[in-house]
């Protein structure tokens, strides 16, 4: 039978060590998150300081607010919001990174098809950094973190539709940016 992350916080009240379990349970995906928005240099000492919050504040820890997965995430966006300037930095730089496109058409084509990716990625790079932080934020929560809309809301404190709305506000710049197409398909969105 598997502990519930609430009483293992409680737990590690008394046994400190008892912490290690949840650490070993979201770790992972708390680093993957955060690789996603900073780079994996950064994730490792966010997603490391992300848990010693956790573990510094785990008597604050309130159960009838919600499941742990999502105060863990909190955390992590309250400590990625102090790292704004990085991202920032980092989307630039996506901007002007070379695309490796790989394709099995002759040189023309790879040519081409490295173009087109390499223009749609800076856009990208270029739309993301346009958005407010809020709708950035779920955007990436949501994309990255693949947490839910309710989870989404907990971890930002915002009400549940106002998650919705943020998503629905970055997908249509970010597609308007993009000229209408998904660069993931090269083809039209809409």
């Amino acid at each position: 039978m598997t502990v519930d992350d609430a009483a293992l916080i409680e737990q590690s009240w008394r046994r400190p060590d008892v912490f290690a379990v949840l650490y070993d349970r979201y770790f992972d995906e708390i680093y993957r998150y955060l690789a996603g928005r900073l780079g994996p240099h950064i994730a490792d000492d966010l997603a490391a300081e992300t848990f010693l919050v956790a573990f510094r504040k785990r008597r604050s820890y309130d159960a009838a607010r919600g499941a742990v997965r999502p105060w863990l995430y909190g955390i992590a966006t309250k400590l990625l919001a102090q790292h704004r300037r990085s991202e920032t930095r980092r989307l630039s730089a996506f901007q002007r990174a070379p695309v490796d496109v790989l394709a099995d058409d002759g040189p023309e084509d790879r040519v081409t098809t490295r173009v087109a990716a390499a223009n749609a990625q800076g856009r990208l790079a270029s739309a993301l950094e346009r958005l407010s932080h809020g709708d950035r934020d779920v955007l990436l929560l949501i994309a990255l973190a693949d947490l839910s809309y309710e989870e989404v809301a907990q971890v930002l404190d915002i009400p549940f539709g106002t998650v919705g709305s943020r998503l629905n506000r970055a997908r249509k710049k970010l597609r308007a940016a993009l000229g209408g197409t998904n660069p993931m398909i090269g083809g039209s969105d809409g």
